[in-house]
């Protein structure tokens, strides 16, 4: 994540904003898997701990977001090191919007205790696991700089998007069949949703890496064919 300087003080800031932005980074990577335990055991206990881990995160977002703009100001950089501060800038909101959606999984799972032993497809849990691991891989390839591992998480966004698809069908099976589940059933798609929304944000991180990286903004670009992507906001 950048380049050593011999402005010893410039370097500090550098040093200081990567520092907090992996830190933040790490924060939002076990809120995502402490959301999805949380949901597989039924973890009310867990479920509250990571909602009340959400205002961590939101602080570290503000204090890069302030070291960034401080940058911008006092520093004035250019070249690779202007593509690393605002990239930053952009990727804290993403990390931010992804911690909000394990919030959200957990309000959930709190709102589910009332029905224990109610109807919990593994296909939800599947899809879970595939989007912790987007976001594992996307923190990785950020750490190391790996826009060849960045590409590979791009990939594996439409995956997501078809088990959340075929996700729908599922339920309307199932309020078919228990028509009085109708409120925990919605709550399943609302979590699934989620899950998928993660998986978008875990994507637009990875894209950013491979700008910092290689300063090719390949956003909504398939990089095999000219044509632009089109993936739902």
């Amino acid at each position: 994540m950048g380049r050593m300087h011999t402005d010893r003080e410039y370097e500090a800031e550098l040093t200081a904003l990567r520092e907090r932005v992996l830190l933040m980074a790490a924060r939002v990577e076990e809120q995502v898997n402490g959301a999805l335990r949380a949901y597989q055991t039924q973890d009310s206990v867990l479920a509250e701990r990571v909602r009340q881990a959400d205002s961590q995160v939101d602080q570290l977002e503000v204090e890069i977001d302030g070291l960034c703009v401080q940058m911008l100001a006092r520093r004035q950089p250019v070249a690779s090191d202007l593509r690393f501060v605002t990239t930053i800038l952009k990727i804290v909101t993403d990390l931010e919007r992804i911690g909000d959606l394990a919030t959200s999984i957990c309000s959930r799972v709190l709102e589910l205790q009332g029905t224990p032993g109610a109807y919990r497809p593994s296909a939800l849990q599947d899809m879970g696991e595939a989007a912790r691991n987007m976001v594992r891989d996307a923190v990785d390839a950020l750490v190391a700089g790996d826009a060849r591992k960045a590409r590979e998480v791009s990939r594996r966004d439409q995956l997501i998007d078809e088990q959340h698809a075929a996700f729908f069908p599922i339920i309307a099976r199932q309020m078919e069949a228990t028509p009085s589940d109708f409120d925990h059933l919605m709550r399943m798609i609302s979590i699934s949703k989620a899950i998928e929304r993660i998986a978008d944000h875990a994507t637009n991180l990875a894209e950013m890496v491979v700008f910092m990286v290689e300063g090719r903004d390949v956003r909504h670009v398939h990089e095999d064919k000219p044509e632009r992507k089109q993936r739902a906001e």
